[in-house]
C-alpha cells in the first residue's frame, strides 16, 4: 500500500473537495483523535462521537482550512475546544436534569405541565422523518444505535468522508426546521442528539 501523502498536500486537496483526500486524513488521524479523547472523556461513545463531530467540522470548514499552519495542530485545538464543550454539556445535562426532577417538590405533576416529553420526543421524530430516506437510515445509525462513521461506512459500503457529509447535512435539515420559540424540543434536541 502507498503511504499517506503528507499533510500540505492532503490539506490542497481537501481545500478542492477531495473525498479521498479526506478518507486519508480521517485514516491517518482518527486513531490518534480517539485516543486524545478517550483519555480525558473516560466514555468510547463519547469519544467516538468526538471523532465523528472534529471530522464534520473538517469537512464544513474544507476550503477555509490554512495549508501553510500545522495540521495536526489545527485537528487537536478543535478536538480539545470540543472536549472542553463536553464537559460543559455534562454539567449542563445533569443540572437541566437535577432542577427538573429533583429541586422542585412538586415535580410530578409541575414538570409534566411544562415538558412534556412524549410530545417533544414526537415533535423530533416527526422533523427526523421528514429526512431523505438514505440520510435518515444514516443519522439515525449513527445518533439512536450508536454507532461510528467508520461502522456505518463499513456496513453501507459508503467511504466514512460520504457517511459524514449525510449526517451533517441530516443535522442542517433538522435544525432548520426546529423552532427556538419551543425551549423544550430545542434544549432536548441539542442535549440529546448533538
Amino acid at each position: 500500500m502507498n503511504s499517506i501523502p503528507d499533510d500540505i498536500e492532503l490539506v490542497e486537496r481537501l481545500q478542492k473537495g477531495d473525498v479521498e483526500a479526506f478518507d486519508l486524513i480521517y485514516e491517518k488521524y482518527s486513531g490518534k483523535l480517539y485516543a486524545f479523547g478517550l483519555k480525558y472523556l473516560q466514555s468510547t461513545a463519547e469519544a467516538e462521537e468526538l471523532v465523528q463531530a472534529v471530522f464534520l467540522k473538517i469537512w464544513e470548514n474544507h476550503k477555509h482550512i490554512d495549508k501553510e499552519l500545522s495540521f495536526k495542530s489545527y485537528l487537536f485545538t478543535i478536538t480539545y475546544n470540543d472536549i472542553c464543550k463536553l464537559f460543559r454539556k455534562r454539567n449542563y445535562r445533569q443540572k437541566f436534569i437535577d432542577d427538573t426532577f429533583y429541586e422542585n417538590s412538586q415535580a410530578s405533576s409541575e414538570t409534566e405541565d411544562i415538558i412534556d416529553y412524549n410530545s417533544v420526543l414526537e415533535q423530533v421524530q416527526q422533523i427526523i422523518d421528514k429526512l431523505p430516506e438514505r440520510q435518515k437510515d444514516i443519522f439515525l445509525k449513527s445518533r439512536q444505535e450508536g454507532k461510528s462513521s467508520k461502522e456505518i461506512a463499513e456496513e453501507l459500503s459508503l467511504s466514512p468522508g460520504t457517511v459524514d457529509n449525510y449526517i451533517s447535512e441530516a443535522l442542517k435539515f433538522i435544525r432548520s426546521r426546529l423552532h427556538k420559540e419551543d425551549l423544550a424540543l430545542f434544549l432536548f434536541f441539542s442535549l440529546f442528539f448533538f
